[in-house]
């Protein structure tokens, strides 16, 4: 799948893509309690770019300039703008 094609709400997502950036983590409040550190990631195919979510041990797997896959991964909106979360059931890896 082409990241031009991801949609808000769509589940099962795989994509390859590039880190383009990495955010500086930031601790979050957890629904169902305790926190966990999450950043922002930029992730780009040839047709367009998103953001990435990275939670918790995600964030120091990746770096900019790595490839990575996606699968099973979601898409969230937050304050109007769409980004790929891998989630509980997803998997990032380096390709």
């Amino acid at each position: 799948m082409k990241i031009s094609e991801l949609k808000p709400g769509m589940r099962n997502v795989s994509v390859t893509g590039k880190i383009d950036s990495v955010g500086q983590p930031r601790t979050v409040n957890l629904k169902s309690g305790g926190t966990n550190n999450v950043a922002d990631a930029i992730i780009s195919d040839e047709s367009g770019s998103i953001k990435l979510s990275l939670w918790g041990d995600d964030i120091d797997k990746v770096q900019p300039g790595d490839k990575v896959s996606i699968e099973n991964g979601y898409i969230n909106t937050f304050k109007g703008e769409n980004s790929i979360s891998v989630g509980k059931f997803g998997k990032m890896t380096k390709v």
